[in-house]
């Protein structure tokens, strides 16, 4: 679904799915958030990666706070999450009012491209560890959502695990029940360069089908 809303001068076009999440569990930790996703959720949370790569002027909006909680992780504030383009500037502390005028909605339909969730290079990654590097996830915490903002690089860096989730994950788990398949994406500059306002922290998205 797709909604404008309107803020004084600034214009803001939201996406979110037109069905909520069975199944998800968001919560702030003390290392960053832990993300527990069943097949369902990794699809559309791989989408949502997707398309917030690709769309400078969009906010893609996943409402997590309501759906069904997994019993054995539940601890921690539940989050919402928002996924950002860097090049829209949008101040998450305005999120708030944003989601209050959201309204209904008006059925729309996203197709991305096959290369969507590349692989990159171990030379790409290696980057990361760079003091110079500025592609980084930043995140924040804001109306109790978990809002991530980056440049397509950034998203794309960390594509591939996404991907993971969605793919690989389910036929994983169906050969060896009760393993564990996650992706661990990082957030915010890394330990070695910290930033003292956003430090480093992770989003542990694990797939418990």
């Amino acid at each position: 679904m797709v909604s404008t809303v309107h803020l004084g001068s600034h214009r803001y076009r939201v996406v979110r799915p037109a069905k909520a999440s069975r199944f998800a569990g968001l919560y702030e930790g003390r290392l960053g958030a832990q993300f527990c996703l069943d097949n369902e959720t990794a699809v559309m949370f791989a989408l949502a990666w997707g398309l917030a790569a690709r769309s400078p002027h969009t906010i893609v909006y996943l409402p997590l706070r309501r759906a069904e909680l997994p019993t054995h992780h539940v601890w921690g504030r539940p989050l919402d999450l928002i996924l950002l383009h860097h090049r829209l500037t949008f101040p998450p502390s305005r999120w708030k009012q944003v989601r209050s005028r959201l309204g209904t909605g008006r059925p729309h339909t996203v197709v991305l491209p096959d290369d969507a969730w590349p692989v990159r290079s171990t030379a790409d990654h290696q980057r990361v560890w760079h003091q110079e590097f500025r592609d980084h996830l930043r995140w924040d915490i804001a109306a109790d959502t978990l809002v991530l903002t980056g440049s397509r690089e950034a998203f794309e860096l960390e594509a591939d695990q996404v991907r993971t989730l969605a793919e690989d994950c389910p036929a994983h788990r169906a050969r060896t029940p009760g393993t564990h398949c996650c992706a661990e994406i990082g957030m915010g500059r890394t330990r070695r360069h910290p930033d003292q306002r956003r430090p480093y922290a992770e989003l542990h998205a694990e797939y418990s089908q």
